[in-house]
């Protein structure tokens, strides 16, 4: 599970498996928050995630918190 601050007082939860890659983790946030997937960026600090790469390359784990921004 992954936690998901938009810094707008919206923090989403989302359900994902470590092989899941970040383009997977935007579309189950799209899901939730009803933006479409192609306008969310997700960051950490100042590391933009590229869509193709898995969460377990990026050593995310279990209850870790991200950003979330809007396009």
């Amino acid at each position: 599970e992954a936690v998901l601050n938009d810094r707008l007082g919206k923090k989403v939860r989302v359900k994902c498996n470590e092989d899941d890659t970040i383009g997977d983790l935007k579309k189950l946030v799209a899901a939730q928050t009803g933006t479409r997937a192609d306008k969310i960026r997700i960051q950490k600090w100042y590391t933009i995630y590229k869509d193709h790469i898995t969460l377990k390359d990026y050593e995310i784990h279990d209850g870790m918190g991200l950003e979330l921004y809007y396009n």
